[in-house]
């Protein structure tokens, strides 16, 4: 198989594997991220903190934003603009009013001020022990890693539950490696 045919498949796997998580195991993983986070310290204030809105039968971290922004972080949420372009980021705090974006998204309006991030909460379908993560299969994170790291230190923070370890996810030239890992079990951090 390709690349991108083993990509697919473990795409389906993991999508419907998440999509059997129940409310209740999804409501205590989310309360649980926040104390993983403080515990293990991958972020701290003054950082700008992308998150991410949940879509998709994703972990909701919104309670961790929350507990990021009483932390002293100030915090982002992602745009995505277009297919092939790499995602920009705008202020948010908990109750802003957030506006359709692409692809399903939810994202602050355009009159929320423009930020770069020190760290990026990155939603992930699988990943390995190695710092790879699957994603939805458009690019958008790695192409956004990849700019920021050009021009200084980001760190890509990878935030989903830990059965979705795997032992290899497939990876080519343009996957960005997690610099951390956080699930309601665990955060590490990748060498």
């Amino acid at each position: 198989m390709t690349l991108d045919e083993d990509k697919s498949a473990l795409r389906r796997t993991m999508l419907a594997w998440r999509a059997g998580l129940g409310e209740t195991e999804r409501a205590v993983a989310a309360d649980t991220l926040v104390a993983v986070m403080r515990r293990e310290r991958p972020v701290e204030a003054p950082a700008i903190v992308s998150g991410f809105w949940p879509i998709k039968d994703e972990i909701d971290i919104r309670p961790l934003m929350t507990a990021l922004l009483n932390d002293g972080c100030r915090l982002a949420l992602p745009v995505v603009h277009k297919r092939g372009e790499p995602l920009s980021f705008r202020a948010w705090r908990p109750g802003d009013a957030l506006e359709a974006g692409a692809f399903g998204t939810l994202q602050p309006s355009a009159s929320c001020e423009t930020l770069e991030p020190d760290a990026l909460l990155v939603p992930l379908l699988a990943w390995d022990e190695d710092g790879y993560r699957l994603g939805y299969g458009g690019g958008f994170y790695d192409r956004t890693l990849l700019g920021l790291r050009q021009r200084r230190s980001v760190l890509a923070i990878g935030v989903g539950f830990d059965a979705q370890l795997v032992g290899s996810v497939p990876h080519g030239p343009d996957d960005e490696r997690l610099d951390w890992l956080l699930t309601p079990e665990r955060a590490c951090a990748f060498v």
